[in-house]
């Protein structure tokens, strides 16, 4: 088991909180949920309920990704957003920065994934048996230079390392990748996938509301 040694605890970056929901900036490096084994227990939803007992988390970012996450506080609220992600009415938006440059300015990946369960966590494009999974895409800027193109992407499944996957899958890793990275994995000492933005309707006014966050890198 690969060592976890998360960042230091300076205090939550909440982006927004009122009696139904709270939003906060997860950074890289900290898990959304406990992992197994011994000293795995130190991770976003336990730093939040520490300041908020109610808080329940409705969904989740992979360890190595920062941005936007929002938990739920109370049981009935909880019911609500994991039913809002379920019928996929939350908008989600990331930046990442892959390696090469990408040739088209948009456009789909659509490839079934499936955990590769001899190799977990990694997951894999497998045609027979994997679930549907559909990404969308947008170039932001190219850098010739730096070999390097930064992208918005928009998951509208919500698989495992989906993101991860679907530009491994285009040639195009993202940079500090350490499961499909291959040689980008050494290009950024962290992996470059923020969760930028966030649109949902609030749980109990029905209020369309919208976060932003930048990316760190």
């Amino acid at each position: 088991m690969t060592a976890y040694f998360p960042p230091p605890d300076n205090g939550l970056a909440v982006i927004h909180v009122d009696n139904e929901i709270i939003v906060v900036d997860k950074p890289a490096g900290l898990l959304s949920v406990p992992g197994r084994g011994e000293g795995m227990d130190d991770c976003l939803a336990s730093r939040v309920q520490a300041r908020f007992p109610d808080a329940l988390i409705a969904h989740r970012l992979d360890m190595s990704t920062s941005g936007l996450l929002v938990l739920a506080r109370g049981a009935e609220m909880h019911r609500q957003l994991s039913r809002f992600f379920r019928e996929r009415q939350i908008d989600k938006r990331y930046v990442a920065v892959v390696h090469g440059l990408m040739a088209d300015d948009s456009g789909e990946v659509e490839l079934p994934l499936i955990c590769d369960w001899p190799n977990r966590p990694r997951q894999k494009v497998d045609f027979e048996i994997g679930k549907p999974s559909l990404t969308r895409f947008r170039v932001v800027s190219r850098d010739p230079a730096a070999h390097t193109t930064r992208v918005e992407l928009e998951p509208v499944t919500g698989r495992s390392h989906q993101l991860r996957v679907h530009m491994a899958s285009l040639g195009h890793p993202i940079l500090g990748d350490d499961l499909y990275g291959g040689e980008a994995t050494a290009l950024a000492d962290r992996l470059l996938l923020h969760a930028m933005d966030l649109g949902l309707f609030h749980p109990l006014t029905a209020a369309a509301i919208q976060f932003h966050s930048d990316a760190p890198f």
